[in-house]
This record gives structure tokens, sequence and C-alpha cells, in this order.
């Protein structure tokens, strides 16, 4: 008997997204001391894969290059902030190949709270992504 992995549907795709904009708005620093990180970049990580689509190959590579980093217990900032900035800008990108409007639009917020997170890392988190967001959303208004 063979079993087939069920394909996750959009809810789920969406509660991760959700899940990740929760852990980059938070304190980077406490959550990269938090067991359950790791199984985060996982699912992360498995939800690209399962779109089987190229063109996120270099988010997939760069997602385990960040567990990887994180699973080795010291920080290096310059490293961290430099993943997470490519990956702001290419999970960014990545909401166009997005067929339901509602992933699409959690898809945009993860590749912001990315770059958000990024700067914070660069930083020295003297601002968190919530505030680097509140002060792009007054910039754009």
């Amino acid at each position: 008997m063979s079993f087939h992995k069920q394909p996750k549907d959009d809810t789920q795709h969406q509660n991760h997204l959700d899940g990740a904009v929760n852990i980059l708005t938070g304190n980077l620093q406490e959550e990269a001391t938090r067991a359950g990180l790791d199984n985060h970049f996982q699912r992360w990580i498995e939800d690209l894969k399962d779109t089987n689509n190229p063109e996120l190959h270099q988010i997939v590579v760069d997602m385990q290059a960040l567990k990887a980093h994180f699973g080795g217990g010291t920080i290096d900032k310059s490293l961290v902030s430099q993943l997470l900035s490519r990956l702001g800008a290419n999970t960014s990108k990545a909401a166009n190949f997005a067929d339901n409007p509602n992933t699409a639009q959690r898809i945009t917020n993860l590749g912001e709270a990315l770059s958000a997170a990024a700067r914070q890392v660069s930083s020295g988190g003297q601002s968190s992504p919530e505030q680097d967001l509140q002060q792009n959303s007054a910039q754009n208004s």
C-alpha cells in the first residue's frame, strides 16, 4: 500500500505565511533561541518545494542556508541580514506566482517582513520590523 502526500490547500499555506510574518515581526534574537524555529523553517521550505516552481529555487536555497545558520548557534548578523534581504526581494516577486489573491497578499506581506527584518538585523536591532513597516507605510501614504 502506498501513501500519497496530500497537497496542502491554500488555507494551510496562508497559515504558514501568517506564522512566518508573526515570527519576523517579533524579536528575532528571542525567536532564534526557541526550539520551534527550526520546524518553522522546515515548513516554509516544504511549502516552497510543494509549488514545484523553478523560479523559487533561490528562495529555497536561501531558506536552507538561513535554517542551517540559525541551527549553528552563533549568529552572523551580516550574513543573516544579507540572506533576509535577498529573501525579502525574491519573496515579494514570488507573489506574482500565487493563484489565490489572499495567498498573494500574504506572500507580499512576508516579503515586506523579511526586508524589514533584514534592516532590523543590520541596524543591530534598534528598531523592530513592525516599526520599519509603520515607517514605510507612513512614507508611502
